[in-house]
């Protein structure tokens, strides 16, 4: 038998690896394979709040599809293997370097971003973060506080595309929609949009006087809000569409009817010229690669970010007339594609009515299977391995 490839040229015979080289090669090999498995295939995601209950619970585990609408090139490619912004065990230490930055490229998916798609995304107003309040939108703290108080009382730092806080929510409209909100009911270029059959919305349950069985409602997975009881016999539900059925069955109950919050601190926070609220919203253009819209005094507050921070433009204004990029205008064209994002707990989701519009770049996948699924002590072995939609 010839054994001449087991030895060197010089004659040698050759080293076999130590058993510390092997683990180590083995696990260099592991690491580099499950980051371009995250980054480029699917990533696993957990749902940290209620925003799209019951569609999603807290404590479901998904897989997320990098491959649908295609798989994202890192902005920031110098990063820590299998952490987001943050080193572990630590406060505020990023795990990642922007020494190396790369611009926005997507490689070809197998779809696109359609209506009524359960989508992962970079939050947008992820660009500033107040450490110490990292769940508070920067914007909001400092619409609420002021910009001095809050640079005075928290560290604030800016964060690139990817590395910006994971959002789950559903795409009700597309770029080129128009959408409105009525009564807490969209519509998408004037036909009404789907209601997810899990989605959730808040009722007013009138009874005869007499509160509703709590076991039952256990049984039915009802959840009260909060404020639950408005008066005697007045009560406040998360209900869905199938609950919203069990319920006027039930002897007690003379009426359930939407309830309406009246907030009106939403997007985008110009009184002078809307006076949107959560539940009535719009009309409203979701913008699209390509299309022209007229920008004045009017409308400026609804694609001023659009324009400076999303799509990298100097905007000004200066006696009446806009100057983007230093040149005088009454238009823009849109660079992007745009998407507006809700949760299907409606009345409890922080959402675009909040925040505004979703850019493409800060688009991560498409939801696509619980895999896991915990609560109440112990596994929902009813939801795994289930499909989202």
């Amino acid at each position: 038998m010839n054994l001449a490839f087991w030895r060197r040229k010089d004659g040698q015979p050759k080293k076999r690896k130590s058993a510390v080289r092997e683990w180590l090669d083995a696990a260099i090999f592991a690491i580099i394979a499950a980051t371009l498995i995250r980054t480029f295939i699917f990533e696993a995601y957990t749902i940290p709040t209620p925003s799209m209950e019951k569609t999603l619970l807290v404590n479901d585990f998904l897989f997320v599809s990098k491959i649908s609408y295609g798989p994202r090139i890192p902005n920031t490619p110098l990063a820590v293997p299998f952490t987001h912004h943050t080193l572990p065990g630590t406060k505020y230490t990023k795990a990642y370097s922007e020494a190396i930055h790369w611009p926005y490229k997507r490689l070809p998916g197998f779809t696109r971003i359609k209506r009524n798609d359960v989508v992962v995304f970079n939050f947008p107003e992820g660009d500033t973060v107040a450490l110490e309040q990292q769940d508070q939108s920067y914007y909001g703290l400092v619409r609420a506080l002021g910009r001095e108080a809050v640079w005075e009382n928290y560290h604030v730092t800016s964060r690139p595309v990817d590395k910006r806080e994971n959002y789950i929510k559903r795409c009700v409209a597309e770029a080129g929609d128009t959408l409105s909100i009525k009564d807490g009911v969209v519509f998408v270029n004037g036909r009404q949009a789907p209601i997810p059959s899990e989605s959730e919305r808040r009722y007013t349950v009138e009874t005869n006087g007499d509160p509703l069985n709590p076991d039952r409602l256990e049984e039915l997975d009802i959840t009260s809000s909060p404020d639950a009881s408005l008066s005697s016999g007045l009560f406040i539900y998360n209900l869905t569409p199938g609950n919203v059925k069990d319920l006027k069955n039930f002897p007690v109950v003379k009426s359930i009817k939407p309830y309406f919050s009246g907030e009106m601190s939403v997007f985008p926070y110009d009184t002078a010229h809307y006076h949107w609220t959560e539940e009535n919203f719009g009309p409203l253009y979701i913008p699209k690669k390509g299309a022209t819209v007229k920008i004045d005094s009017t409308n400026i507050a609804i694609y001023d970010r659009v324009i400076r921070v999303y799509e990298g433009n100097k905007l000004e204004a200066k006696n009446g007339q806009f100057y983007i990029n230093d040149k005088p205008t009454n238009s823009y064209t849109f660079k992007m594609n745009y998407y507006w994002m809700m949760g299907d707990n409606r009345n409890n989701s922080l959402d675009s009515r909040y925040w505004g519009f979703v850019p493409e770049d800060h688009v991560v996948g498409k939801a696509w299977l619980i895999w896991m699924s915990y609560g109440h002590g112990s596994i929902r072995w009813s939801r795994l391995f289930r499909t989202i939609k």
